[in-house]
């Protein structure tokens, strides 16, 4: 059974940074490319960061560029999201996913909830 475990959200004031991670069991992790997404409330969710399986290269929407950066760890089956200068239009649920096809390839995980306040 696949399994998608968000965490390291929560407050933190313009400017500051978060790290992000995400842990994968059931399989989906080792051979396939991963994402991070987010979903802004009333806002539809969407792709900030790729990465391939083998590390690189990796991809970036262009509000985030410059300023996140994805990781991995295969050895662990865990996906990281470092978040720098963050800006209160970065608020948002984040969930990570599995990309197949351009796709995300399975359920989502609950998320973690990231919020910067101004």
């Amino acid at each position: 059974q696949v399994q998608l475990v968000e965490s390291g959200g929560g407050l933190v004031q313009a400017g500051g940074s978060l790290r992000l991670s995400c842990a994968a069991s059931g399989g989906i992790f080792s051979n396939n490319a991963m994402g991070w997404y987010r979903q802004a409330p009333g806002k539809r969710r969407e792709l900030v960061a790729s990465i391939t399986s083998a590390g690189a290269p990796t991809n970036y929407a262009d509000s985030v560029k410059g300023r996140f950066t994805i990781s991995r760890d295969n050895a662990k089956n865990t996906v990281y999201l470092q978040m720098n200068s963050l800006k209160p239009e970065d608020t948002a649920v984040y969930y990570c996913n599995a990309i197949i096809g351009d796709l995300p390839a399975t359920s989502w995980g609950q998320g973690t909830q990231v919020t910067v306040s101004s």
